[in-house]
């Protein structure tokens, strides 16, 4: 893969689903000439999305490699999903490249998405672009939509290119950076002062250059060219296109201006840490330097490849005869299978270079957020810091015979994608799967069926309760059976009482002249052991108590280790029910984000779900409310925050501990509880 690497162009697509990413995308590969015909959404044609999910439903749900050579340049595109529920394609996305595009609908304006790709690719330190896409459709809006990204992103938000009509009557764009001689007369005034603009903007980015354009000297085009570039890479203009992807109508201007001064791999340095037998320390990653390094930014399986890693090549050169390092695993790893990737089309690669993005075959202990290096020179890129999975499901398989090759699917689907998880409730014993939405885990339950063949059946997760007490109670249990021959005996009094939140169990030997010989004190203590796991009041496991063993008897004969446990058992449910118990459910720290127009409805709302505001702060016309919440209130917080704020409300949930349940709540579990086992008695009768 020879290629100049100031010739590269590594460019995302973002912007929240819908607003017109994958038709821009095709539009530009086939007015470059990458494609013969150009593809639709609607029908399932595009390049970029080729997965079966994303043609049924019509939406990108992962990030795809396409690219084009436009006037000699290399444009590489990494398309990224657009929902917030399939999220961490487009953060890993923009790790990968120098510059994001970020598509606006001229319908919608700016959305919730639209907010999140410019900070996510604000935190990469990337340059930003816009588009204000679906310029033809009825009721678009030029104006509204650029006095809104205005608003809400700032004063260095300015049209590079301004539009020829609008909705029925958009007819194409104007450059307003070298304006054309020849302008439509309805557009021209719009052009002029948008050129002024602009113009002035860019010479900020360069002191010598303003200097001299204050003094009254003139600044040639060729010179404001090369200024733009700088501008537009330290974020001091971020330019906005018009496109109408449907009609290829601001498609060639975009290329224009990528293959003009969009960065290349040059531009930018990348910073990573160097490891050496002495420790660490801080480097920045040149395209030119020698040594080969990488950063895996996504992971897939494909049903007939199997798993495939994609990594953007930072510096030096890799081939597929010598092996690589492996920062994570501090193993060599040899990259026999390379690829250059044109949607779900693969061609075989012999090496890749600095600004390449390519894929690698059948290298199993490779993931996500991977330093691939050079064994002469360690390096590793900082990790890729993902939104945490907030909606969960129970599953378990349809099939017997699928209980083996559930996990293992379901692993595999987990490493493609860091905001999706499984993991094993030890306290229900339930497996659990988290995602970031109600339709995200469908997405991954389909393909589950499709790819490994293991269909499951859902519900919602038990909440994982657990019970204690709030007072000191004691009792005795005599365990006596006599059936002929060598019969049972234990006589134990217990004591139980409450421990400081998170203080554990602890058991306490108090017993004094021996009324329990010293080999049963271990089978008693056992025996509060395993009742700890039953439960009492519910069923659920039993915390921060303490137990103690003051008094008891013992036969000669009789007596035993199974008889003494049993006694404990039955002891420690008299005094547990006698010392005040309480159910104790787990608590979230919940954050919220939305439009400042909802703050009233979530405040309200949080209240009514036992909620806690505990603080709330404000960033643009956005309110992020953080508070605290029962678990239990929130099972469906994904889909029902999406329905009072129209989809444009986000949150993020952690665990933050236990707290005791309301008297009324514990009544309501402790009787679905006691109904439920009930029914799991009758059912093995």
């Amino acid at each position: 893969m020879a290629k100049e690497i100031g010739t590269i162009r590594n460019i995302a697509t973002a912007g929240h689903g819908g607003s017109g990413k994958t038709t821009l995308v095709e539009a530009m590969l086939h007015k470059a000439g990458a494609t013969k015909r150009l593809g639709r959404v609607d029908d399932g044609s595009t390049v970029a999305d080729f997965d079966v999910e994303e043609k049924e439903r019509k939406f990108t749900i992962d990030s795809a490699l396409v690219h084009c050579g436009w006037k000699g340049k290399e444009i590489q595109l990494i398309d990224s999903p657009g929902y917030p529920d399939f999220i961490s394609g487009m953060i890993s996305s923009f790790t990968a490249v120098e510059a994001a595009v970020i598509c606006v609908s001229a319908l919608k304006g700016v959305e919730l998405n639209t907010r999140k790709a410019w900070d996510y690719a604000n935190r990469c330190g990337i340059a930003r672009a816009f588009v204000i896409t679906k310029m033809d459709v009825e009721n678009a809006s030029y104006s509204k939509t650029l006095e809104q990204l205005v608003e809400v992103f700032g004063q260095t938000v300015i049209p590079y290119v301004v539009p020829i009509g609008e909705a029925g009557g958009y007819k194409g764009v104007i450059n307003a950076f070298s304006l054309p001689e020849a302008i439509p007369a309805g557009v021209a005034d719009a052009a002029k002062a948008a050129h002024d603009v602009l113009v002035e903007k860019v010479i900020e980015a360069d002191e010598e250059v303003m200097m001299r354009y204050l003094d009254g000297e003139e600044v040639k085009q060729d010179e404001l060219a090369k200024t733009l570039a700088t501008a537009f890479r330290k974020g001091v203009v971020v330019p906005v296109f018009c496109a109408a992807g449907a009609a290829d109508n601001g498609a060639e201007e975009l290329l224009d201006a990528m293959a003009s001064f969009f960065p290349s791999p040059l531009d930018v340095e990348r910073k990573a840490m160097l490891i050496t037998k002495g420790g660490e320390q801080e480097i920045a990653v040149k395209a030119a330097d020698p040594e080969f390094s990488a950063f895996v930014f996504k992971s897939m399986t494909d049903p007939f490849v199997g798993k495939m890693n994609f990594f953007r090549v930072f510096s030096g050169t890799v081939t597929t005869d010598v092996p690589v390092y492996n920062s994570r695993t501090g193993k060599k790893e040899r990259l026999a299978n390379l690829y250059r990737m044109q949607g779900k089309e693969q061609e075989a690669v012999t090496s890749a270079g600095p600004g390449d993005l390519v894929c690698v075959a059948k290298v199993e202990d490779v993931t996500i957020a991977d330093t691939l290096c050079a064994d002469s020179r360690h390096v590793k890129f900082p990790t890729i810091v993902f939104p945490k999975p907030m909606v969960s499901l129970a599953v378990e398989p349809k099939s017997r015979g699928d209980e083996q090759k559930i996990g293992g699917s379901l692993s595999k689907l987990a490493d493609e994608d860091p905001t999706f998880s499984i993991f094993r409730d030890t306290a229900t014993k339930e497996m659990i799967i988290l995602g970031m939405s109600t339709l995200h885990l469908d997405v991954m339950i389909n393909r589950l069926k499709r790819r490994f063949d293991v269909e499951v059946t859902t519900k919602e997760p038990d909440i994982a309760y657990k019970e204690t007490v709030t007072s000191k109670a004691e009792a005795m249990y005599r365990h006596k059976k006599q059936t002929g021959g060598r019969g049972q005996f234990g006589e134990v009094y217990l004591r139980i009482e409450p421990r400081e939140r998170g203080a554990g169990f602890e058991f306490l030997d108090e017993v004094v002249g021996g009324s329990v010989p010293n080999q049963f004190i271990p089978a008693v203590e056992k025996g509060a052991r395993e009742q700890l796991d039953a439960g009492v009041l519910a069923g659920y496991p039993v915390v921060d108590i303490a137990v103690a063993l003051y008094d008891g008897s013992f036969h000669p004969v009789d007596s035993s280790e199974q008889a003494f446990k049993t006694a404990t058992r039955n002891a420690f449910q008299k005094a547990f029910l006698d010392a005040r118990p309480v159910l104790l459910e787990p608590i979230a720290n919940i954050e919220i984000t939305v439009p400042s127009k909802f703050m009233g409805d979530i405040t309200s709302d949080l209240n009514g779900r036992r909620g806690r505001v505990s603080d709330v702060e404000t960033i643009g016309g956005l309110q992020i409310i953080k508070a605290q919440v029962p678990l239990a209130e929130i099972a469906k917080y994904s889909t029902e925050l999406r329905s009072m704020t129209a989809g444009e409300g986000s949150y993020t949930i952690e665990f933050s501990h236990y707290d005791v349940v309301p008297s009324r709540i514990q009544e309501q579990v402790v009787a679905k509880a006691k109904a439920r086992h009930e029914a799991e008695k009758a059912e093995k009768r």
